[in-house]
């Protein structure tokens, strides 16, 4: 059983920063991957950053403002995202493929956070 807990949303204005935190519990064995996606009201979920053990990736959308980065130690991902602006609002989830104690790997999502970019 694995369970993914995120925080770290909220109401910031434009230009600001927040940190979005993702951890994993449970029968973990290793995480291969962990992608941060978003969706705004009225539009289709949307891949915005992602992090392997060969690298990260991001949208263009938040190439140099967003950072994705992860703590292997605690089993747990971040998304740092600076000079926020009012398009970036959305709820952002995180997918983690988890490989659990009996060698399986599984997609696993977290509950999702709502992040609101507004002055």
């Amino acid at each position: 059983q694995v369970q993914l807990v995120e925080s770290g949303g909220g109401l910031v204005q434009p230009g600001g920063s927040l940190r979005l935190s993702c951890t994993a519990s449970g029968s973990i064995a290793s995480i291969n991957r962990m992608d941060w996606y978003r969706q705004a009201t009225g539009n289709e979920r949307e891949l915005v950053a992602q992090i392997t053990s060969r690298g990260t990736n991001y949208a263009d959308s938040v190439k140099g403002r967003f950072t994705i980065s992860r703590d292997n130690a605690k089993n747990t991902g971040y998304l740092q995202m600076n000079s926020l602006k009012p398009e970036d609002t959305a709820v952002y989830y995180c997918n983690t493929f988890i490989r659990v104690a009996g060698g399986a790997v599984f997609s696993y999502w977290g509950q999702g956070t709502q992040v609101t970019v507004s002055s």
